[in-house]
């Protein structure tokens, strides 16, 4: 299915809203039955209809039609938050007494699902490296029955092969999700490397606007429509019609934005290896990085995230460069089109600051859409301005 008519067509049925270009915003939380009949065959398969927005509405289907489509998946779920669509996902395919096989360092809520909320339930995790296939074979025990993944994760972008470990969990039974926000599925596709679940934070690249906040679950119909008839409409937790719009709204141009923030990287990629201060640079496509003939078979571009480490540069140093930065902005998460820093020590109380370990000086930058060189005349007054 070409991408152009996903964004500008499918599932945009503009006779039913007065050939409107732009889809409505379907702000309504009930929707009416013209006979008992109707609404019985409601209430018994809310999956396949409009009942109360909690579940399905118009607006959202035609962002999860969409969203599906890119993922090469049968159908998908929108959450509101990408931390709601992991949990939804882990929580559908885990009982009591089941074990679970995670990439080390997950996203943080994932994280605290794991060591936290999960054990209390009777359900354990084991935390490995994820770049080699071995340490997924060496985890397993019988009662696995899930593997999370994150390809590439989103500080040293450390790849796991999705393939290869799809084919091992379809040996054994096991179910596999892997996290997709940095590459999209404009870049990365999952499913059709026989992953089970494909989730993305679409508050990132999907939205573009750093506006609004949603999360993308995508898989086979039969799972989407189980997890649809438990966890999604038991928690709550699906996206409301007027972000839903929104994220509509950003996906025209995703493809577009990617483009240029894809060149822009590269570009602020090539100065940051020339500068002297910086001791090592991640970039999952750079000729240093260790994984790149895997990310170069599983993804087809990389952008936006580039991770540095400082040389020779203590906390106040860091502290500083980062302060003195006036186009990057100093925030958390990325996608949008502004161009953000995050430092590694923001996670690290000043009292547990230590130079020594690299990942204490571990800078992450988001390169937005402004133009390459007026970022890097941004970075070069900021490392002028530490020795």
């Amino acid at each position: 299915m070409d991408i152009s008519y996903i964004i500008n067509e499918l599932g945009e049925d503009r006779e039913n809203y007065f050939n409107a270009v732009a889809p409505p915003i379907i702000q309504t939380s009930n929707f009416i039955f013209n006979t008992v009949a109707d609404m019985r065959s409601a209430l018994q398969d809310e999956y396949s209809t409009y009942l109360y927005s909690r579940g399905k509405n118009p607006t959202v289907d035609i962002l999860a039609k969409k969203l599906a489509a890119l993922d090469g998946a049968e159908d998908c779920l929108v959450f509101n938050s990408g931390a709601a669509a992991i949990f939804a996902a882990v929580l559908a395919n885990v009982k009591s007494g089941d074990h679970i096989i995670s990439v080390k360092e997950p996203y943080a809520w994932a994280n605290k699902m794991f060591t936290e909320i999960l054990p209390r339930f009777g359900v354990t995790t084991t935390f490995i490296d994820g770049t080699d296939i071995n340490n997924f074979e060496a985890a397993k025990t019988n009662t696995t029955t899930l593997i999370y993944l994150e390809s590439p994760n989103s500080w040293s972008y450390a790849l796991q092969d999705l393939k290869a470990i799809a084919a091992f969990a379809g040996q054994h039974n096991i179910i596999t999700i892997c996290d997709n926000s940095y590459c999209t599925s404009i870049y990365q596709r999952p499913i059709e490397l026989g992953i089970d679940l494909s989730l993305q934070s679409a508050t990132k690249y999907i939205s573009g606007h750093s506006d609004t906040i949603a999360g993308v679950l995508s898989g086979s119909s039969k799972m989407i429509e189980r997890i649809f008839k438990s966890e999604y409409n038991n928690i709550g937790s699906g996206i409301q019609p007027f972000n839903a719009w929104l994220l509509l709204r950003g996906l025209r141009t995703l493809p577009l934005r990617l483009e240029k923030i894809t060149a822009s990287t590269n570009t602020v990629l090539t100065y940051l290896k020339s500068n002297k201060k910086v001791e090592d640079v991640f970039f999952p496509f750079d000729d240093t990085f260790p994984q790149q003939k895997l990310a170069k078979q599983q993804m087809s571009s990389a952008c936006g995230l580039i991770t540095i480490i400082l040389r020779d540069i203590d906390l106040p140093g860091i502290e500083k460069f980062c302060e003195g930065l006036k186009h990057f902005k100093l925030a958390v998460s990325w996608g949008g089109y502004e161009s953000l820093i995050i430092p590694r020590c923001a996670g690290v109380t000043t009292n547990n600051f230590n130079g020594l370990i690299k990942e204490h000086r571990m800078l992450r930058l988001y390169i937005g859409l402004e133009d390459a060189a007026y970022l890097i005349n941004d970075l070069e007054t900021a490392f002028a301005a530490i020795t």
